[in-house]
């Protein structure tokens, strides 16, 4: 399974430091396999910000409806906030979700939850904003990162959301 496209022209600056496929549910027959690239710029301080997209595989094939949708988000939101932590985000705080429109017209619009929290780097709090968001396009799509909120919030947020508006399975 390829991991889910994301447009160079959005990517200038970017740089990609994984590429991961992980199992993160199995239950019987029933399993999700994630695909999952993920980028940072390398030129910008601690904590950089990072942007990362996946491709979900479901067995048995079953295709996206409104329930299975919902499990994927919140199993999604957990395994975000997971992934926060491990990179020493904590306080963390969900600010709610709304629907955000991606580039494939073909796609349906994505759930966006936002989050903020802190990483602390020399012993000073860096605030963090994160963002995860989920649609469907035929199989499911997860796209996010985190970015500091301390400098230009309205910027940085702006640039991440560019690239998961970008993604796509194709």
């Amino acid at each position: 399974m390829d991991p889910p496209v994301v447009r160079d022209a959005r990517l200038a600056g970017w740089e990609r430091v994984a590429e991961t496929t992980e199992r993160p549910f199995v239950a019987g027959p029933v399993s999700v396999t994630a695909r999952t690239v993920r980028y940072e710029p390398a030129a910008d301080p601690e904590p950089r910000p990072f942007f990362f997209a996946s491709r979900l595989r479901i067995r048995p094939d079953v295709p996206p409806n409104a329930l299975l949708t919902r499990i994927v988000e919140r199993g999604a939101r957990d395994g975000f906030r997971e992934t926060l932590a491990e990179r020493d985000v904590d306080r963390l705080d969900h600010r709610g979700d709304r629907e955000v429109l991606v580039d494939d017209p073909a796609a349906s619009p994505a759930t966006c939850s936002t989050f903020r929290g802190r990483c602390v780097v020399a012993g000073d709090p860096v605030p963090i904003e994160a963002l995860l968001a989920v649609w469907e396009a035929g199989e499911y799509l997860l796209a996010g990162g985190a970015y500091r909120i301390d400098d230009d919030p309205a910027a940085a947020r702006t640039r991440l959301l560019g690239l998961v508006r970008a993604v796509r399975a194709r």
